[in-house]
């Protein structure tokens, strides 16, 4: 079923998406410098009780994104265009006071690294009551039950007596349960994880993200997973978007994208990743870094690591255009479709 103009219509029983964000722009400018296009027209969206993953290597955009998206970007030197709206309410533009009414209340994060995050010198309950006190109309007792509450429910034991503990106190495991803590103090809808894994041994990791998607199922709150980790989207992503370059070059479904990726980056993130089933007797990295790009403007960014290159590829920029397994890539000469149907194990 289709609008007039070709795009779907949706079921009046899938939810409104609570994030919606479109042709975002984020060019950083310091003075007699080039300008840098961290982000380069992104448009994607989600639901609740949805997970959507971000994906790409380190400077593809991602976390520039999310922070683009609850405002924590600089004002000098950066220049932000396009939408973002959180459950219908347009962001871009708002002042600093108004976001700062939204961040922890309806929009929450939780960084990379929790030990530069949380407050050394500041006991874990005092920073997760002042997110409580600060949006939320309780008492100080009130809040430190609501505080306690909480570390019972990201799985800290003996809640009350770790309220009194300092983060460098507590295992990494147990500060990243923290950070998520304080996250969820006032339940809000849209919730960013930027690598809430990175740094965090394999057993914690497995807990962390069980968190999360329990959080998801339980409270339908709409998650951002930020991550290079490709094992981490495939176990917690409804849809996944492949970032490089500050773009989405393929978008798609998790099972549709990872069991026939059509982009030569996203086959490349992919061929990179250990396989324990004996299908795979040495790694194949992309060639090349990050930083061998070239403008969008020129063609496509990946032309220079890409080993399906051809003339094709540069002069116009290509566009994400729909495949036939309805994914969207952005390449003019993409990898054919395999009939392989991808399953996560």
């Amino acid at each position: 079923m289709t609008a007039t103009d070709g795009a779907p219509l949706l079921s009046p029983l899938i939810k409104p998406p609570i994030l919606v964000v479109e042709d975002l722009r984020v060019t950083f400018q310091i003075h007699g410098a080039k300008a840098l296009h961290a982000v380069d027209g992104v448009s994607f969206e989600v639901r609740g009780g949805e997970t959507v993953g971000i994906v790409g290597e380190s400077g593809s955009g991602r976390s520039v994104t999310s922070l683009a998206i609850l405002g924590l970007l600089p004002a000098r030197g950066v220049t932000i265009s396009g939408s973002i709206k959180l459950d219908g309410e347009e962001l871009i533009g708002k002042s600093e006071r108004e976001m700062q009414d939204i961040r922890g209340r309806r929009a929450a994060m939780v960084f990379q690294d929790p030990m530069s995050s949380l407050n050394p010198v500041l006991t874990v309950g005092r920073q997760i009551t002042e997110t409580i006190r600060r949006h939320q109309k309780v008492d100080r007792n009130r809040a430190k039950v609501r505080a306690a509450e909480l570390l019972e429910r990201v799985g800290i034991p003996e809640p009350v007596r770790r309220l009194k503990s300092y983060p460098h106190q507590l295992s990494g495991g147990m500060r990243q349960r923290v950070m998520i803590a304080i996250a969820l103090a006032t339940e809000p809808a849209l919730l960013i994880a930027d690598e809430p894994t990175t740094a965090l041994d394999v057993t914690i990791q497995a807990q962390v993200l069980d968190l999360l998607r329990g959080l998801v199922t339980e409270s339908g709150t709409a998650l951002i997973m930020i991550t290079h980790d490709l094992g981490v989207v495939a176990g917690m992503c409804n849809h996944v978007n492949v970032m490089y370059s500050g773009r989405i070059v393929e978008t798609g479904q998790r099972y549709a994208l990872f069991g026939s990726p059509r982009h030569h980056y996203t086959r490349g993130l992919l061929a990179s990743v250990p396989r324990l089933d004996g299908s795979q007797t040495r790694l194949q990295p992309i060639p090349g870094s990050p930083s061998d790009v070239i403008a969008w403007a020129d063609g496509c960014a990946f032309s220079p690591r890409c080993p399906a290159v051809t003339d094709e590829c540069l002069g116009s920029p290509p566009e994400l255009v729909t495949s036939e397994i309805n994914t969207r890539v952005r390449c003019v000469n993409p990898a054919p479709p395999t009939d392989t149907t991808w399953e996560p194990r």
